[in-house]
């Protein structure tokens, strides 16, 4: 069987709103593969498709064109849903049942029974840090229990791929942390998770491979590795008691400056200038704190890709 747990090629979805039924064209032809074992990233700012495009995997809404598969199945296919876990972007739990009741019916709607169903309930209640509060109705639990309980449904029938749409959302930076380790341990176990996020830096240390939207096309696609430039693309500099003329005379050389506390950090695009600051502040008597190499960031790609992107790109 090929390594491809999800393909998709050429995907696209027309929806029709308003009296005069306008065509609003929310996904135009989006390709990727997801191949097992895989962290993938699935990003792109507000608007991009994203979720329509999760949602047409999971056969929440049908295409209106292209093709995509699940295990080798075409979606909808309930043979391949078995084998997924599957964290909506708001995931709606009836506010009088408790996370154990709403877990336990996720469990016994994935087949599980009896004692088996009450031992994984409680196992991923636990895994997510929610089992102190199993027994309290949900419409008493913050947002981000909310979003614990969700996640827990998602693994409660021990899928081999979880789709988790914004799986940070509502958390706070202990929670975040939390949802990252318990993804890599779940990638460590052998489960492939393909998510959404606005978080790149999460992206950035988590995925291998990343796939990022624009108004409804693919910009980017292929491993981060290869996505992200190598070189050095700016050296920033901090310099100890530099006064307001030294800042003016390096703003006048077309670098970018700024104050963080007692530090100038002096932003140097390309390593050649380097030398040449490096001697002015010397020369002037001021203290070097700092000289750090600063690489391309996934928030650089997004933010050129994503945002002032006029043409596709893969790796």
């Amino acid at each position: 069987m090929s390594d491809e747990l999800i393909k998709v090629e050429d995907l696209r979805k027309t929806f029709r709103q308003g009296l005069l039924m306008r065509k609003v064209e929310a996904v135009r032809g989006v390709s990727f593969e997801v191949r097992a074992g895989d962290i993938f990233g699935f990003l792109g700012p507000n608007g991009a498709g994203k979720t329509t495009t999760i949602k047409m995997l999971v056969g929440l809404i049908f295409p209106s064109g292209g093709r995509a598969t699940l295990f080798g199945n075409p979606v909808p296919s309930p043979r391949a849903m078995a084998r997924i876990g599957f964290l909506p972007e708001n995931p709606y739990i009836y506010p009088y049942l408790t996370p154990a009741e709403f877990v336990t019916m996720c469990g016994q709607l994935s087949g599980l029974k009896g004692s088996v169903v009450r031992d994984r309930t409680r196992h991923v209640l636990d895994q997510v840090g929610i089992l102190y509060a199993a027994d309290r109705p949900v419409r008493r639990l913050s947002k981000g229990m909310v979003q614990r309980t969700g996640l827990a449904a998602a693994l409660v029938g021990d899928p081999e791929l979880l789709i988790l749409d914004e799986p940070m959302s509502g958390l706070d930076p202990v929670g975040r942390k939390e949802v990252k380790d318990l993804v890599l341990d779940e990638r460590r176990r052998g489960r492939t998770i393909f998510f959404s996020t606005h978080i790149l830096s999460d992206v950035e240390t988590m995925c291998d491979r990343v796939t990022i939207l624009r108004r409804g096309l693919v910009v980017v696609s292929g491993r981060l590795g290869d996505l992200l430039k190598s070189d050095v693309q700016r050296t920033d500099v901090a310099i100890l008691g530099a006064s307001s003329d030294f800042e003016q005379r390096c703003t006048s050389m077309g670098h970018g400056t700024q104050r963080i506390g007692d530090r100038l950090v002096v932003a140097v695009e390309g390593k050649a200038r380097v030398p040449e600051l490096l001697a002015l502040a010397l020369g002037e008597g001021l203290e070097i704190a700092e000289v750090t190499p600063r690489q391309e960031t996934l928030e650089d790609l997004f933010v050129r890709e994503a945002i002032d992107a006029t043409a596709p790109r893969e790796a």
